[in-house]
């Protein structure tokens, strides 16, 4: 089942990719607030050291594309 979570958020990710490539800030950064708050909601509930380190690896990216999200709508 946490596979089933983890390729949701891979998913999710991918859309916000996509919005960012079509200079959507607005839905990329809509997208982006839902995705951290599933990853919340995966940290509050993971106990496996895997786990963690994914979802760590998630929040890394999220930060990474809310960095480009800002520039994008700075531009915008």
């Amino acid at each position: 089942m946490e596979n089933d979570k983890f390729e949701l958020l891979k998913n999710n990710v991918q859309e916000i990719i996509d919005f960012i490539a079509s200079n959507n800030a607005i839905e990329a950064n809509n997208k982006l607030v839902d995705v951290s708050e599933e990853l919340d909601e995966l940290l509050d509930h993971s106990e496996e050291d895997e786990d963690l380190r994914e979802i760590s690896r998630y929040q890394v990216l999220l930060n990474k594309l809310h960095e480009k999200i800002l520039a994008l709508d700075g531009q915008v």
